[in-house]
């Protein structure tokens, strides 16, 4: 009997989908989510050791003006799209290798904050194959199902970012 490795037991490591990415010999972006943030990080392997060249969290949607009162929702649709477009514009300002996604243990699901962070990556300029179908409606992105609608503030930090 084979006992698989702690990473797995815990969830945190898909040992293959791991082995096949690091075979690729491409730059990943990765995107996980915490009980509070999204977090994306840039990173580049050599010798299955990963070197991380950028680093970008929901958190630092603050500095752009993302509002106090919606912190709690740092890791919604629209701060995971703000997250993707900062980090693709980073990846663009530093002229870095087009990178390919690695999602780690979270399923892929239509329409979801995955893809919605996707949607980011793609208009900051970064040359992603994915369809357009799985994306969020717009609205949703915008954030005008949440509670208070949120789509003038994130109209106004999209323009900050741009600007980075």
């Amino acid at each position: 009997m084979k006992i698989p490795k702690r990473r797995r037991l815990e969830n945190k490591t898909d040992y293959r989908k791991r082995l096949k990415l690091l075979k690729g010999n491409k730059p990943r972006v990765l995107f996980r989510k915490s009980n509070r943030y999204i977090i994306s990080q840039y990173v580049e392997s050599i010798e299955a050791q990963d070197f991380i060249k950028i680093n970008v969290t929901s958190k630092d949607l603050l500095n752009y003006g993302w509002p106090k009162d919606f912190s709690g929702s740092l890791k919604s649709i629209p701060a995971s799209y703000l997250t993707g477009l900062l980090i693709g514009k980073k990846i663009i300002q530093a002229r870095l290798e087009t990178p390919i996604l690695d999602v780690g243990m979270i399923r892929m699901i239509n329409k979801n904050k995955v893809f919605a962070f996707l949607m980011g990556l793609k208009e900051a300029g970064v040359n992603i194959n994915v369809s357009e179908e799985h994306f969020p409606e717009k609205e949703r992105v915008e954030g005008k199902n949440l509670k208070e609608d949120f789509s003038k503030k994130f109209n106004e930090i999209k323009l900050k970012i741009e600007k980075v």
